[in-house]
């Protein structure tokens, strides 16, 4: 049996669906409801919410590395366990960036916004409309991400 390398966690991304990713990895960058954190080897143990955003996996030289080893989600909400060498992120939702529909992700902006508008005094309503467009725009930006490299 081989040993895992001592810096690497251990990386697994699951939506109810399917396991998109499982493997070792140097460092993960995950979108949470309070903002984007960065995840290495020895990370103090926590739970967090996440967010609608992209999951960034880097299996070369870390987060500053500019290597074709990194692996890209759109997560749309969930959450993530850290432990000191795992991570594990429960995705409501996970896509690779060129299965995002673009047209669909703006159609889902215009509900959004149309949400927004017709939310009146209901704080649910405005804090839903805020979910559907933060959704709509992470996969709008990731896809156009995936745009700008090919």
């Amino acid at each position: 049996m081989a040993e895992a390398t001592s810096d690497q966690l251990r990386v697994r991304l699951v939506t109810p669906e399917r396991i998109l990713f499982e493997a070792d990895a140097s460092a993960v960058e995950l979108p949470s409801t309070n903002g984007s954190m960065e995840v290495l080897y020895g990370h103090a143990p926590l739970m967090a919410e996440l967010g609608a955003g992209d999951v960034r996996i880097h299996q070369g030289g870390g987060i500053e590395s500019t290597s074709p080893d990194t692996t890209r989600y759109n997560v749309s909400w969930g959450f993530v366990e850290v432990l000191p060498n795992r991570v594990t992120i429960l995705a409501s939702d996970a896509l690779k960036p060129e299965e995002i529909d673009v047209g669909r992700a703006e159609q889902q902006l215009d509900r959004g916004e149309k949400m927004w508008k017709e939310a009146g005094e209901s704080e649910e309503a405005y804090d839903e409309a805020l979910r559907v467009i933060s959704e709509a725009e992470a996969k709008i930006s990731s896809a156009g991400e995936t745009a700008k490299t090919h």
